[in-house]
């Protein structure tokens, strides 16, 4: 049994005429007769009542047409969700993104692919940059956002968002009221930072300015993420030299100062493992760009 025999079937039983039907299915009306001789032959009971003036379903034909419509229901349901899954437009995508991501241009991708693909599940994870490249290697996320650079040859990256440095004090601090500081100013301050082993990238940039300043800030408290840096900062337990992009993040408490100096610009990086074909991450890439380049024209 084949599918043609099937839409043969279904074609009768709509037309209950062989002429119409062989018509209909550009065939003529012998081969299409020995078609259905052959499927109620392999079925093993009649489908149709025929007669010199009338073609009839039988009850067991009209329960297998029942049954035969249902069939090609889920059928072009299958090839549905084959087109879109080929074109990246339904299953999952799991995406990780260091703290920071959140305050500039992850939500404006996130909201243009959802937009654009709203079938595709998105799990979101926020990681480190190391705890990133240690997932994608063992494919436990598909993409991610991260501080670069990025040494292994294994992934790919690409920058897609750069952005100045700003210093986060408290807002009872003796610069607070200032439009801008000199980073030498700060050189006996308490500095709040994160480990070097979760963003090195970001890190040794804000080390190699202060000691172009002419000082190594005195570290004395660690977090892991942004937010809980700026909370620090808010507490009065130091200050931090921050991308400024988190001043999106609203804390009673805080102010954020313009640096001075010139200052190289840190970036946000997406990455995704080099041999992955997954047409979910391609579509994820291409949106990405577009809602990057939309951003950076002022058209987002």
């Amino acid at each position: 049994m084949e599918l043609r025999h099937l839409r043969y079937f279904m074609t009768l039983a709509e037309e209950l005429h062989f002429g119409r039907a062989a018509e209909r299915l550009h065939i003529a009306q012998p081969p299409l007769s020995q078609q259905i001789r052959q499927l109620e032959t392999e079925l093993g009971f009649e489908l149709f009542h025929r007669t010199k003036r009338k073609v009839q379903l039988t009850e067991a034909g009209q329960v297998f047409l029942d049954e035969v419509q249902q069939i090609f229901k889920q059928l072009e349901q299958a090839i549905q969700v084959g087109r879109q899954t080929s074109r990246g437009e339904m299953g999952q995508l799991v995406v990780g993104f260091v703290s920071s991501a959140p305050y500039n241009i992850l939500p404006k991708i996130l909201r243009a692919f959802r937009s654009s693909v709203p079938e595709v599940r998105l799990e979101l994870h926020e990681l480190t940059t190391n705890e990133q490249l240690r997932w994608l290697r063992e494919s436990r996320i598909d993409v991610g956002f991260v501080r670069p650079p990025v040494e292994d040859d294994t992934l790919n990256w690409e920058i897609i968002f750069q952005e100045s440095l700003v210093v986060a004090l408290p807002d009872t601090h003796l610069l607070a009221n200032h439009s801008n500081v000199c980073l030498r100013s700060l050189k006996n301050e308490p500095f709040i930072l994160f480990p070097r082993i979760l963003a090195p990238g970001l890190y040794d940039l804000i080390i190699s300015l202060c000691q172009q300043a002419g000082f190594s800030p005195n570290v004395t408290q660690e977090a892991i993420q942004m937010q809980t840096i700026v909370s620090l900062v808010a507490g009065g337990l130091g200050i931090a030299i921050v991308p400024e992009s988190l001043q999106n993040l609203q804390r009673t408490g805080v102010v954020y100062k313009i640096v001075q100096e010139a200052t190289p610009k840190t970036a946000i990086a997406i990455i995704w493992r080099q041999n992955d074909t997954s047409a979910i991450v391609q579509k994820f890439l291409q949106i990405a760009r577009l809602a990057v380049s939309l951003f950076s024209i002022g058209h987002f």
